[in-house]
């Protein structure tokens, strides 16, 4: 088993970016979803909002972003080490984490609603919500560090939905971290409890990934399908959810991930 892709997302809801190698910290991938737009109470504001996130374009820099989005020109934002604080919510439900305010008109331009750009000034202030060791840390992830998916799962689902008379749909769908290649279909799902590790990182793998609407955005245009959740909906429906991909957290020693590492499976 190899990993065939690398992905980040830097603003929660945005669009990718493709990496070939990519630190991992104690909260995820580097620079992995440490920003979030937010509403006039704080709480994020993702695709299942506004799936024009989809269509929100990030660079990169040291100590910034630059944002892109059709219709405007671009932004070039420093991350607000001296900016606003306040407390964010991912989700209206979640417990809240302290964020910096970086931007809001253009924003607020792109989305047509208020909005703010908020940066995770401290991923240790935010701790996972579910099966974890006391204080691990998480991004502005739903729930947890790093998601990793398999191709031969995808194969599966993309199967169901030919059969459906239905279009494959590509892995971006479900918005993964890491994808492995190399694994039969569904042997993730016997990896819970378990450790990974991927070229010189060790991760936990925590639980199976509850999926949402997002899988029904197209990521490049933002627009909206009935594939391929009800797909899931009919064939890998649990207590917890409509599942595909699972949940991992880093263990220390923190190195860096890259595209060919091997993944071996070991013990808990």
């Amino acid at each position: 088993m190899r990993i065939t892709a690398l992905y980040t997302h830097p603003v929660k809801g945005a669009h990718r970016l493709e990496h070939e190698s990519v630190p991992v910290d104690p909260w995820g991938l580097a620079g992995d979803r440490r920003w979030m737009l937010v509403d006039d109470d704080g709480v994020g504001i993702t695709q299942r909002d506004d799936p024009r996130l989809a269509r929100l374009a990030v660079r990169e820099r040291a100590g910034g972003l630059t944002l892109s989005a059709p219709g405007l020109p671009d932004l070039d934002v420093d991350e607000p080490v001296d900016g606003p604080e306040e407390l964010v919510r991912v989700f209206r439900s979640h417990d809240k984490a302290p964020a910096r305010i970086a931007e809001s008109r253009w924003v607020t331009a792109y989305l047509e609603r208020p909005a703010r750009l908020a940066w995770q000034a401290d991923p240790a202030g935010r701790q996972v919500r579910g099966p974890a060791r006391p204080g691990d840390p998480v991004n502005l992830a739903d729930g947890y560090p790093v998601l990793l998916a398999n191709t031969a799962s995808l194969d599966a689902v993309n199967d169901w939905l030919a059969e459906a008379g239905e279009e494959a749909v590509p892995m971006t769908r479900f918005r993964p971290n890491l994808v492995v290649d190399g694994a039969p279909a569904w042997a993730e799902d016997t990896w819970l409890g378990r450790r990974l590790r991927i070229g010189d990182v060790s991760f936990r793998a925590a639980t199976a990934c509850a999926r949402c609407v997002v899988t029904t955005i197209d990521q490049e245009t933002g627009e909206r399908t009935g594939r391929p959740l009800k797909t899931l909906g009919r064939h890998r429906r649990y207590d917890e959810g409509l599942l595909f991909a699972i949940n991992l957290l880093p263990d220390p020693p923190f190195g860096v991930v890259r595209l060919g590492d091997p993944v071996v499976l070991g013990l808990s």
